[in-house]
């Protein structure tokens, strides 16, 4: 990875890194008072909807054309399903049912193990991202640094609300099978920002439907004015450029290396706490940074070549 590839990633990280708290908002109706949240599914729709208006405005803005290639297209709901419809349902409905105590916590932890699983699924599934011990090393390290910013009293909270947790952990593993299916948009010509554009467009036609047998949103109550601000500032921030930059990242630096922002995801929950929240940076925040930046660089293996030489 290059400078303009963690960069990107650092970026993607932060805007990933608010979409717990945001979904929680959207979610629980988070503060009290502040009026009625939204279901997983409609939360899920409104997110992909709200991300694909948004780009399809940047796009012909920018004058890009927009592709009309059916095999692309049938490679879009692809992805549609594997990056969004199925992750996205199963992580903000593992949220709903955790404890509000242990929910934002837990499930960065489960998704910190993408990672894992991503060596794992690319190692068995292609010749040019094989896992190396260096890149085990280096998502075990990376784990733990998670695990042990977030606070290990937080796995006090495992067992409640088993199932929630069973599938955030569903959601890192399709998101591992994404970032293998992912890699055929180079080879069909098809840039980050149509990648992003063509994706989202397929999950919200999927989720429109989904969402209007399942959930009927329409009979429900309207979102107070916070959460609808989270779901917009998820859709057009968390989503949109975010997923313009996900896909730059994977064409550039490979699925692997792209799976990292889910070790950085909680350094830029931290920051923002503290930026945005008021909240002091304690031990275990440092002693978790650096095992994180340990198992990245294990990943990245430059520092390691340097030291052998």
């Amino acid at each position: 990875m290059n400078t303009k590839d963690w960069s990107r990633l650092l970026l993607l990280s932060l805007l990933w890194g608010g979409t717990y708290m945001l979904s929680a908002i959207a979610l629980k109706g988070w503060p009290a008072g502040a009026g009625n949240g939204v279901t997983p599914l409609v939360l899920v729709w409104l997110r992909v909807t709200i991300a694909a208006i948004t780009l399809l405005i940047v796009l012909k803005a920018l004058g890009m054309a927009i592709p009309r290639d059916r095999k692309i297209w049938i490679a879009f709901f692809g992805m549609g399903i594997l990056n969004n419809v199925i992750p996205f349902s199963l992580i903000f409905w593992g949220q709903s049912q955790m404890p509000a105590s242990v929910a934002a916590g837990l499930a960065s932890i489960l998704n910190a193990t993408t990672p894992l699983f991503t060596v794992i699924v690319l190692h068995v599934f292609t010749s040019d991202e094989r896992a190396t011990p260096l890149k085990v090393i280096g998502v075990i390290l990376g784990l733990a640094g998670v695990t042990i910013m977030i606070g290990l009293d937080v796995l006090s909270g495992i067992g409640a609300g088993a199932l929630g947790q069973i599938a955030c952990l569903a959601g890192a593993v399709v998101y591992a099978f994404s970032s293998l299916y992912g890699r055929r948009f180079k080879a069909m010509d098809v840039t980050p920002m149509q990648t992003a554009l063509g994706q989202l467009t397929a999950s919200t036609l999927m989720m429109s439907v989904i969402t209007g047998v399942i959930s009927q949103p329409w009979n429900g109550p309207m979102p107070g004015a916070i959460p609808l601000i989270s779901i917009i500032a998820m859709g057009i921030f968390s989503t949109a450029l975010a997923y313009i930059l996900f896909f730059q990242i994977l064409s550039s630096a490979g699925a692997t290396n792209l799976m990292l922002v889910t070790f950085l995801i909680p350094i830029s929950a931290i920051v923002l706490g503290i930026v945005v929240l008021g909240e002091t940076l304690k031990l275990q925040h440092l002693v978790g940074v650096t095992f994180i930046g340990l198992g990245l660089a294990a990943i990245d293996g430059r520092l390691w070549r340097r030291v052998r030489v």
